[in-house]
């Protein structure tokens, strides 16, 4: 099981599931899009797309307690491992 979070972490009202994703496993975290829906905070309202997540990157990394580099590189490693990706 894989936990993905996507641009709704971002909402100002949803403090309860960024506590959650700071208590999803550190091997099993995704990162999300929802593309082209729900777009994070800073730009909701647009059509959302992929370069997007890095908002969301921002807010969960914040919540963990890590850099947004570290972040990236352990949703990027389970994403690769979930989906078998070289």
């Amino acid at each position: 099981l894989h936990i993905g979070i996507g641009g709704i972490a971002t909402y100002p009202k949803n403090s309860e599931l960024r506590r959650a994703a700071a208590d999803v496993p550190d091997d099993r975290l995704l990162l999300e899009t929802d593309a082209p829906w729900l777009s994070p905070q800073p730009v909701r309202g647009r059509r959302n797309e992929p370069g997007f997540v890095a908002y969301v990157a921002e807010r969960i990394a914040l919540e963990r307690g890590v850099s947004v580099r570290e972040l990236a590189a352990m949703t990027t490693r389970n994403a690769r491992a979930l989906f078998d990706l070289r």
